[in-house]
């Protein structure tokens, strides 16, 4: 029997691959089909899984979302969220409230459900799932105008916790446990925990990376693993909210230098993608097909309710207040709300803390998710066009580890100026090496197939192709040049000890600098850490 079921495990994983293939072409959200999957292996599968123990699934599901949080906070950029955090982390939190609210309202007057049953839905399905939202920009490759990008990040990364907190409030009303008085005592004991326990796991990891050194290659990996785990369980034991200081903790040491940073991000990478696959595997597995004729009437008004009027004025009540986000910019932002991983979690913690909620909890927030990231997901890039959000010059795949390459070979760039070295001669005499090849020739915005007597000119944008950077120590780092900075105004020659810089961003302009290059303020320096 446990051949069988490692076999079952291995189509699994593959068929998984191939759905993903699949999604990836015809433009459907990728996790949706972990959903589908699911269902097949499931009740209506061949080999039908039953998952009777509802407390174990919580339990799995609750430590996904861990990493899920904390790997969402890894890969925030400060430098690129700084112009927008006010505004994403509102919409982390007073959205998130908003948007519960308005929604158990309409929930209680549509459908005649108890008032906390409803605010409870509302609740679970109030955060945004940044899984979805990011695999379908990265797909598609949509760069958004006006700091749209990092603003999404920051909020789908960062509002479960939010969410987190509500439902867990309404638990506790629906078990009858709680005064008021606790119940706000205990809202506040969550964020001053959870934030404060975080900084300061954050803090006692990032003087233990800088201080110790493995003497066996990844287990770099495995004491980030054990700090994921710890940001959760420490503040979960003493009451703090556990996803809130995953999260802290994620952002901190992503946003730290340390040796080894971009192994741990590939690692992560790979479970990060594992536990999205695992929860919306689970959701198809506990999902009945049987019962979702009665959910799908529900969740299809709560769906467009949201889509529609809830979640749109959560997002204007937040943004209007700044002047400077235009409707069709909060209408995108508003439209790429979508329902996910996290929604599941609670709704499954829900399912095993209460008896009794009076309707079919799960079944409708199963079929709330499908809708939201089978319609909405599969529209977002229309409605980006549509809103003219769409911003061809930036780049939604640009992380903090964004100067290597995945593969084995890699594109440069080279700018020939008047009287370099290649100004005037044909490519045949350069005597480039055997591993570089010259693949385009871009001047005056036309793109030229170079030849061997291809003649450089001043101007010219010649793109080149070489094997990537393999079996070697060295990495890249950031250092910004801060107000008041003794740098400021003298060449990179005259400070020799903060490193060899390679390259240096000013503003949107990435430069390759010289020694007698003049250093500004605001400056960020990408230095080679040997």
């Amino acid at each position: 029997m446990s051949g069988l079921f490692l076999v079952l495990v291995v189509l699994v994983i593959l068929t998984c691959i191939l759905l993903n293939n699949i999604s990836s072409r015809i433009g459907l959200p990728t996790l949706l089909t972990f959903i589908v999957l699911g269902m097949l292996m499931g009740y209506t599968g061949l080999f039908p899984i039953r998952l009777a123990n509802q407390e174990f699934t919580k339990d799995v599901c609750s430590i996904a979302l861990v990493f899920i949080m904390f790997y969402g906070g890894f890969g925030t950029r400060m430098e690129a969220v700084r112009p927008v955090m006010r505004e994403s982390i509102l919409l982390a939190s007073a959205g998130v409230v908003l948007t519960a609210g308005i929604t158990g309202l309409f929930c209680h007057y549509a459908f005649r459900w108890d008032w906390v049953p409803s605010f409870l839905l509302g609740s679970v399905v109030s955060s945004t799932d940044a899984a979805s939202v990011f695999s379908i920009l990265r797909a598609k490759k949509l760069g958004l105008k006006n700091n749209t990008a990092p603003m999404l990040e920051v909020e789908s990364g960062s509002n479960d916790p939010s969410a987190y907190m509500l439902t867990a409030m309404c638990i506790s009303l629906m078990q009858g446990d709680a005064s008021a008085g606790e119940i706000l005592w205990i809202l506040t004991a969550q964020i001053v925990l959870g934030l404060g326990l975080g900084w300061g796991i954050a803090k006692l990891a990032i003087m233990a990376l800088n201080r110790m050194r493995f003497a066996t290659p990844g287990f770099d990996m495995l004491f980030i693993f054990a700090i994921a785990l710890a940001s959760y369980a420490v503040p979960e034991m003493v009451g703090g909210n556990g996803y809130l200081s995953a999260y802290v903790v994620g952002m901190l040491l992503g946003n730290e230098d340390f040796s080894g940073k971009k192994g741990i991000v590939g690692f992560f990478d790979g479970v990060t993608g594992m536990m999205q696959m695992m929860i919306f595997f689970l959701l198809g597995l506990l999902a009945k097909p049987a019962n979702l004729h009665h959910a799908i009437i529900p969740a299809l008004v709560i769906f467009a309710f949201m889509l529609l009027v809830s979640r749109p004025l959560a997002v204007n009540a937040i943004l209007t207040p700044f002047r400077k986000y235009p409707l069709r910019q909060q209408a995108l932002i508003s439209f790429v709300g979508l329902r996910g991983a996290s929604s599941i979690v609670f709704a499954i913690m829900a399912m095993t803390e209460v008896t009794s909620i009076g309707f079919d909890l799960f079944n409708i927030v199963f079929c709330l998710v499908l809708l939201s990231i089978s319609v909405q997901g599969t529209l977002i890039p229309w409605v980006a066009k549509k809103t003219d959000m769409l911003d061809k010059n930036a780049d939604i795949m640009k992380t903090f580890n964004d100067y290597s390459e995945e593969g084995n070979i890699q594109f440069g760039e080279i700018q020939v100026n008047s009287g370099d070295s290649w100004d005037g001669k044909e490519i045949q005499e350069l005597g480039l090496p055997g591993n570089m090849l010259i693949v385009l020739v871009e001047r005056n915005e036309e793109h030229l197939r170079p030849y061997g007597n291809t003649k450089l000119l001043p101007g010219d944008r010649v793109v080149t192709l070489t094997h990537s950077l393999h079996g070697s120590k060295v990495s890249l780092y950031e250092k910004r040049i801060k107000p008041g900075s003794r740098r400021i105004g003298q060449p990179i020659k005259a400070h020799p000890g903060m490193g060899f810089v390679v390259m240096i961003r000013r503003g949107k302009e990435n430069i390759i600098p010289h020694g007698d290059f003049i250093l500004r303020e605001g400056d960020i320096l990408v230095i080679l850490n040997l």
